[in-house]
Order: C-alpha cells, then sequence, then structure tokens
C-alpha cells in the first residue's frame, strides 16, 4: 500500500509542476549566438514604454526628407526622444552628417531651449512663455 501512496503522490506534484510551467513560464528573449552572449544589442530602433503601452523614450534613424512647407532638405539623422506622458517629445538630440543638436522644451511649445551646431555655426537659441527669443551665437 506504501508504494501505491508514493507513486499518486509523485504523480500529482508532477502534474502540478506540468502545469505551473505550462502557464507561468516566460520566455526571455535570447539573441542567436555562435559562442557567447553577444555584448552588443542591434536593431532598426528602439522603444521604451510605460506600464500604459505608451512610447516615453525612442532612437532612431529618421531617413533623409524634404520639409514640404520650407522646401528645406534633411540628411538621414539619429533622433534620441524622450517623451512626457502626454505624447510630448520633451528632450530630443539628434545628429546628422551636418552636425548635432538638443532640443529642451517646457510645460508648453513657447518655452524652448535649442542648442545646435552645424556647418553653419554654432547657436544657443532661447524662448519664454511670453515669445521672447533670445539668439547666442559667437
Amino acid at each position: 500500500m506504501q508504494p501505491q501512496r508514493l507513486l499518486v503522490a509523485l504523480t500529482v506534484i508532477n502534474l502540478l509542476l506540468f502545469i505551473s510551467i505550462l502557464f507561468f513560464q516566460t520566455d526571455a528573449v535570447r539573441a542567436k549566438t555562435t559562442t557567447a552572449a553577444s555584448p552588443v544589442l542591434r536593431g532598426r530602433a528602439l522603444e521604451i514604454v510605460d506600464d500604459g503601452g505608451r512610447v516615453r523614450a525612442s532612437i532612431k534613424v529618421q531617413p533623409a526628407e524634404t520639409f514640404r512647407p520650407t522646401g528645406r532638405r534633411y540628411p538621414e539623422t539619429v533622433m534620441l526622444r524622450l517623451i512626457d506622458p502626454n505624447g510630448r517629445p520633451e528632450v530630443k538630440i539628434g545628429a546628422s552628417v551636418d552636425g548635432g543638436g538638443l532640443s529642451l522644451v517646457g510645460d508648453s511649445d513657447a518655452i524652448q531651449l535649442l542648442l545646435q551646431a552645424d556647418s553653419s555655426g554654432s547657436s544657443l537659441r532661447l524662448k519664454d512663455a511670453t515669445g521672447r527669443d533670445r539668439l547666442i551665437q559667437p
């Protein structure tokens, strides 16, 4: 009688383990490597989302394009954006063959700081909520 109880107990334990593995196991994302773990994360873009699924930070390569209202041509640009809970990019850092820039935006689009260095030189532009604009150049 004792071996039969032991077999039933082991069967129940195995069944519980199988169910827990089946329903509660989370698979980790694994990079395909030939030997050891890869020290580099590679991809076309990276997005970080909050608990609600909203994108809060992104790094991506923007293709070269022409801005229609002005006709200005922009080269391919790597852009890092930090985004507030309302979907507004508060911090932008960009880099292209023409140079780089940093943009900080306050609680409204009127409040801005723009620091840039490109082929035409470097500048710091400050804007406040009243619409005053100050440009600082060397």
